[in-house]
């Protein structure tokens, strides 16, 4: 849901777009530049609300179908320890990206890429017009107020741009000024962490101009003092974390200062309860993201507002990912794209709530009721068709859910990893991880801190990397996270063999039951056996329960789907079966390439290693 009406959306754009100097043009190059009079552009900066209209135009690119309402949030992160991407026979498209073998022709990364671009175009308009109206210094204070603001918000905008970018694509062409008619648009590869560091540097600015949510009024849709302070939090992180140079994974020097940058962050952050804190309900703060509720804890500190069913302003989330829906008329009809690792189900703990929000162990067919599948087809189940209040029948792919870009959840475990990076494990950092921990498990802090090993700087860690993988499912989290330990390879690795383990009924999975069980009430399924305790021996059907495949569905053909040969294609097949990620070390696929359509127009910039 928009923060404000789709109609002040549209005119906020055409307002950006009719009275600025240049702006960035995605059909040819996407640093070209379309005259437009200078008259317009001091029109359009004149008066508060005109500078508003522009701001509101620098948000617009991070909705719709090029970047957070479908590519970013569902192309993008997978394949992982946590989710596969789009199944069926290896494509150039959506599928190559989740395989580790995207294709620099392909548009389904060239557009994210010009998006992108125009969102740090429109930002650059804004941060250079906006401190130059006299308004800015000598106006009314309420005037004054309001222009530091968008100020503030246009910083860190361009910074959320900027970001995307880097941690997909790596040394990308950088400019912080507007585009302009004659300047050299032959842009080289800007070193990363000189990007990042400006970027922190910019946020450090936004936040003393940008007010907390208490003291601007605005939901979660609009960036606030709490919104600018966790993005920094997540930049400095990303500044100081493995990335991927040429063919190796490495980590700047100084990575230590941006812990610390990060840690303050978040401590600010935690001091700060009346502006954001846990929702105590992991389900009630998901059931509101699906029934488009606004949370009162405002755990969701910033989120990309999708609105008017178009693909330009809204998102296909819940419809291309969670469970699939065939033709109910009821619900409507859904895609069921995005599948979960079968492992990662049984990364949970049976009594950690946020198993059944995140996974989706069913689909629902024209007759309205739900159908259980079997283990090698769940589905991510944080965005549900089948939740939305009230139902959407029919086939409109588009249902206004708004992306969650950074939750309370992520400040509380970015600052328990950062301060036990830069202290060892401590009474704050530990409290802070059990916080999340123990909300998973409805509550119960005894069962949220039983098993839990925090006794090492190295153990601490561990549980942290397993409590993102537990807490963040389907978010778009962990891909990135993977890669800023530098631990893609690794999970990856372990993930096969875990697969491996699991179809042998391998310990740890000896319990895992080769068939499960279901019957339908009031058109939800009840599983009637537990998932942790093996088949019975007669392994038919009781009476009024309908059996699936469960541990039976991860056959040799599934396994073997997960082996990475080198090559272009890996088949799988159309129902969900494996996850064929062609991921190699040393091949430098853990960036995308460059677009080959910037490459043309762009003398200066070189593609990425192993494209």
């Amino acid at each position: 849901m928009k923060f404000f009406s789709l109609s002040h959306r549209s005119s906020a754009a055409a307002l950006l777009l009719a009275g600025t100097a240049g702006l960035v043009s995605s059909c040819k190059n996407y640093l070209d530049v379309e005259p437009i009079t200078l008259s317009s552009t001091e029109a359009t900066f004149s008066t508060v609300s005109g500078a508003t209209s522009a701001v509101l135009g620098a948000y617009d690119p991070l909705s719709g179908d090029n970047t957070y309402g479908t590519r970013l949030s569902m192309y993008f992160p997978y394949d992982t320890d946590e989710s596969i991407g789009s199944s069926g026979t290896f494509d150039t498209g959506r599928r190559g990206i989740a395989r580790y073998k995207a294709f620099a022709s392909n548009t389904e990364v060239i557009n994210p890429w010009n998006n992108l671009y125009q969102g740090v175009e429109r930002a650059n308009i804004c941060i250079k017009n906006i401190p130059q109206m006299a308004l800015y210094t000598s106006g009314a204070a309420a005037d004054t107020a309001a222009l530091h603001r968008l100020y503030g918000e246009a910083l860190t905008l361009r910074a959320q741009y900027y970001y995307e970018l880097i941690r997909n694509w790596g040394d990308v062409p950088v400019q912080f000024d507007p585009s302009a008619p004659g300047q050299d648009f032959n842009l080289p590869n800007a070193d990363r962490d000189q990007t990042l560091t400006r970027l922190v540097a910019d946020l450090a600015t936004a936040e003393k101009l940008v007010p907390y949510r208490t003291g601007a009024g605005i939901v979660n849709e609009r960036i606030t003092k709490g919104a600018v302070k966790a993005l920094r939090a997540r930049i400095a992180l990303q500044r100081g974390g493995y990335s991927l140079h040429g063919a190796a994974m490495t980590r700047p020097a100084d990575y230590l200062d941006y812990y610390r940058i990060a840690r303050q962050e978040c401590l600010e952050l935690m001091a700060r309860r009346g502006e954001h804190t846990l929702n105590p309900s992991y389900s009630d703060l998901w059931l509101g993201v699906n029934q488009q509720r606004h949370d009162a804890n405002n755990e969701i500190i910033f989120e990309v507002g999708m609105a008017g069913s178009t693909a330009t302003g809204d998102s296909k989330l819940g419809y291309y990912n969670g469970p699939r829906l065939n033709a109910s008329t009821v619900y409507g009809s859904t895609q069921g794209a995005v599948t979960i690792v079968p492992t990662y189900f049984y990364a949970f703990d049976s009594t950690d709530v946020r198993r059944d929000i995140t996974v989706a162990p069913y689909q629902i067919p024209a007759n309205n009721n739900q159908a259980g599948v079997a283990l090698n087809t769940i589905y991510d189940g944080k965005f549900r068709r089948d939740w939305h209040n009230p139902p959407l029948p029919g086939t409109n792919n588009y249902l206004g859910y708004n992306w969650p870009i950074i939750r309370f959840a992520d400040v509380l475990l970015m600052y328990a990893e950062t301060d036990n990076e830069l202290n060892g494990p401590t009474t704050t950092g530990r409290a802070a991880l059990l916080e999340v921990r123990t909300r998973g498990f409805g509550g119960n802090a005894t069962r949220a801190a039983a098993g839990l090993v925090t006794t090492s700087k190295d153990a601490m860690f561990n549980a942290i990397v397993n409590e993102r993988l537990l807490e963040f499912g389907s978010e778009g989290i962990r891909k990135y996270d993977l890669l800023r330990w530098n631990l893609l390879a690794d999970r990856l690795t372990s993930t096969k063999a875990n697969l491996a383990l699991l179809q042998a009924a391998a310990a740890p999975y000896q319990n895992v039951p080769q068939y499960q069980y279901y019957r339908v009430v009031n058109g939800a399924i009840q599983w009637t056996r537990s998932f942790y305790r093996p088949s019975p021996t007669n392994t038919t059907a009781p009476t009024g329960t309908t059996r699936v495949n469960w541990r039976q569905s991860i056959d040799a053909t599934y396994v073997a789907n997960l082996r990475p040969n080198g090559t272009a294609v890996g088949t799988i097949t159309s129902t969900g079966t494996g996850m064929a990620a062609e991921y190699l070390p040393g091949q430098g696929k853990e960036l995308l390439p460059i677009p080959q359509t910037t490459l043309d127009t762009d003398p200066a910039l070189k593609q990425n290693f192993g494209y």
